[in-house]
């Protein structure tokens, strides 16, 4: 695995050096977009809206748009410049528990492993917050955005999880959710006993990506010339009047 990003996290007055690994990877096919009449690869060209001429790497930079057609342009100085310490430094300033947090912030998870000499500074941490059952609240910069970390035990090292910001969690008051809907009791407890039925102790190994493996499927029987008859699936919605029957039929 490539570090992603290298700094140090700030522990009161101690300052542990760490490196950030992305912890996870698309369990997804990788598929190219093909042209259907010959299948050539399809490439992406980066061109210039006035000139239609294609343009290097070396000569893209970033700009934010002032008013129409006036960009401010941004150097990597001016990124390093808005809080540079956050560039290098993960400040931990506050420690919560983790069951404090709605899993609605979660975003993304990283790994931290101890650069050269932070080696037992990072074990006093990771030990620390296992006995303490709680996370270390801090936010950092890196690709030229500010991360809000969560970092707290996982197995035998520290993980960081991205969590979001709350201006990024959009309201769901546009939604039509119903409110007062009359439930009868036998409703109600027949859906507890459903549930019941099928509780068990959670164990992510249970869970496989089944359908990137159907689709694999289809791949190598299509190389073989072979040609895959469609299923065609109707789902039928639940009356209201019927939901007692759907429930008595799912727990038999």
């Amino acid at each position: 695995m490539r570090a992603i990003w290298t700094g140090a996290i700030g522990f009161g007055l101690v300052n542990i050096p760490i490196k950030i690994y992305s912890a996870t990877q698309s369990s997804s096919l990788d598929l190219d977009m093909l042209d259907r009449m010959d299948q050539s690869n399809i490439k992406y060209k980066r061109v210039n809206k006035n000139t239609g001429k294609e343009v290097s790497w070396d000569n893209i930079v970033k700009g934010y748009l002032l008013k129409k057609d006036k960009y401010i342009v941004l150097e990597d100085a001016d990124f390093e410049e808005a809080s540079p310490e956050k560039n290098k430094m993960i400040n931990l300033h506050s420690f919560v528990k983790i069951e404090e947090i709605d899993s609605i912030y979660f975003e993304t998870p990283y790994y931290l492993e101890p650069a050269k000499g932070g080696e037992k500074a990072y074990q006093l941490l990771l030990k620390a917050l296992e006995k303490s059952k709680t996370a270390g609240l801090g936010s950092f910069v890196m690709r030229s955005a500010e991360i809000l970390a969560l970092i707290k035990p996982y197995s035998n090292l520290l993980l960081l999880n991205k969590l979001r910001f709350e201006e990024e969690i959009r309201s769901p008051d546009e939604l039509k959710i119903p409110s007062n809907t009359k439930m009868k009791k036998k409703e109600i407890d027949m859906a507890l006993q459903l549930i019941n039925q099928h509780a068990q102790t959670f164990d992510i190994s249970s869970y496989k990506n089944e359908y990137t493996a159907d689709l694999l499927k289809i791949i190598k029987q299509k190389a073989k010339g072979k040609h895959t008859s469609i299923r065609k699936i109707h789902v039928e919605h639940t009356k209201s009047t019927d939901l007692l029957e759907k429930l008595k039929a799912s727990l038999a």
